[in-house]
């Protein structure tokens, strides 16, 4: 797996984490139904956890920005969903340039 994967396979490994660390925090201090944050937040987590998975495939760039864009769209359930969504989504862009120069400096 090239340098780029790896990290996109990390940020999406954290990003799952946290994303089932906010379920309980989205039930007891943003109100949210627990059916609702279990079953949309414990998905999400999964999709992240599985989408490492196919980080070494042609299309699993694309399937982990479609999640980056799912978790902020969770902004909507739960306004601190936005400011982690952004987060991520900051981590997934540096992930794309830090992975481009690493493996620039490799083919040298």
């Amino acid at each position: 797996m090239n340098p780029e994967r790896r990290l996109y396979s990390a940020v999406l490994a954290c990003e799952a984490v946290v994303i089932g660390l906010a379920i309980p925090v989205a039930i007891s201090v943003q109100k949210v139904d627990g059916s609702v944050a279990g079953w949309v937040g414990g998905t999400l987590a999964v999709l992240c956890l599985l989408a490492c998975g196919v980080m070494g495939r042609p299309w699993g760039f694309a399937v982990g920005t479609v999640l980056q864009v799912l978790v902020l769209l969770t902004g909507f359930m739960a306004p601190m969903m936005f400011v982690l969504g952004v987060l991520f989504g900051a981590l997934w862009g540096t992930a794309f340039w830090l992975g481009r120069q690493a493996e620039k400096a490799q083919a040298r």
